[in-house]
């Protein structure tokens, strides 16, 4: 297999350079699990870990490798092994605040060209969860499709598929059974030689069955959705590429329990356009469209032209947006405040082992 086959690019080609005469190999990341990971290049698949270097000089857990990203390796002869020693830039990466109260993010998928976002046709069926996907897959700067699955088990899946169209303007939106085999073809203009494919969704949305149409083979385990709730297990338990027999990619990852807004609020404002032009005609430009008056957002809530529904779900986001800067800031502040302590300790320790010698 050639790198190209696996996505290389002049991009990353232009950021290895610096390697090549260190007897250094790129590879790509295809499974990772806890931070153990199998990497793939020219000669075949390694089992890899990351060098003590590496750990020691990272600071974040998004500068460890995530499924898709290239690496830069040495391999251990004869053992199949390799030590990953860098990770290369990122042309996207499809990130998440990780879940709880720490404020670090969390690489999903890496090097991505279009990102399905499933959502199943029975209870799982959210609009403001589709909301949070597509700000996400927006900030992210990666084309996002709605696929929304078992429309045989949804008499009103036209109808649901106009509501959705509604909320994401310019975003392909398609109806499917994954089950039946029904609407998978149309999936296959978008999985193309070299590009890569990430699918993200809730448990239970079928997945893991639309890939292994996609595959051909039951490759990837599918667990059966409880009929109450229509909630699944994690099938998936960790991320994964797969190559197509056309060449084209596609990433599995875990069912998303959380999705917590990471990076600026420019995926925000892609979702939410037809707010942010309404909101250019309030009274105030720093309107919260919530009690002001002259509130051009609020007259059109009351107007009928706006859903109330759909701009809390905007301001919900937003707050957490808020939330997220100030804990960074605050994070900043602190990283800041540690590195001086340190930097005042060895400058005092370097003074008394002078006046020790004197």
């Amino acid at each position: 297999m050639q790198l190209s086959d696996l996505g290389w690019s002049s991009f990353f080609e232009l950021n290895f350079d610096k390697y090549k005469n260190q007897g250094l190999l790129a590879m790509r990341i295809i499974r990772e699990n806890r931070e153990k990971y199998i990497a793939c290049g020219e000669h075949g698949e390694y089992n890899c870990e990351v060098s003590g270097k590496f750990r020691f000089h990272t600071v974040t857990k998004s500068q460890f490798p995530a499924v898709g990203d290239w690496v830069v390796t040495s391999v251990i002869e004869n053992e199949m092994k390799a030590i990953i020693h860098a990770v290369l830039p990122r042309k996207t990466a499809f990130s998440r605040k990780v879940a709880g109260p720490i404020t670090e993010e969390q690489v999903i998928a890496a090097n991505i060209d279009t990102v399905f976002i499933i959502t199943g046709l029975d209870l799982n069926y959210n609009l403001r969860r589709i909301e949070r996907f597509l700000s996400i897959a927006w900030e992210s700067k990666v084309l996002p499709v709605i696929l929304l699955n078992k429309a045989d088990l949804c008499p009103e899946a036209e109808l649901r598929k106009i509501e959705v169209e509604s909320i994401a303007i310019g975003v392909d939106v398609y109806t499917l059974s994954a089950t039946q085999n029904v609407g998978i073809d149309i999936l296959k203009k978008y999985i193309q030689k070299g590009k890569t494919i990430a699918f993200l969704g809730s448990s239970g949305v079928g997945k893991s069955t639309i890939i292994n149409s996609l595959l051909g083979t039951e490759q990837v385990k599918v667990n059966e959705v409880s009929e109450l709730g229509s909630r699944g297990r994690h099938t998936t338990t960790y991320r994964e590429l797969f190559v197509l027999s056309n060449g084209g990619m596609i990433i599995d990852t875990p069912g998303m329990r959380e999705l917590q807004v990471w990076g600026e609020e420019e995926g925000l404002k892609h979702v939410f356009d037809d707010i942010e032009k309404v909101s250019l005609n309030c009274r105030y430009r720093n309107c919260s469209h919530q009690n002001e008056p002259g509130c051009a957002v609020q007259i059109a809530i009351h107007n009928g032209t706006l859903d109330p529904k759909r701009l809390e779900s905007f301001l919900k986001m937003k707050r957490e947006f808020a939330y997220l800067e100030d804990r960074q800031t605050m994070k900043a502040s602190a990283i800041e405040k540690a590195n001086w302590k340190r930097i005042s300790k060895l400058a005092k320790n370097i003074k008394k082992n002078k006046s020790e010698q004197d």
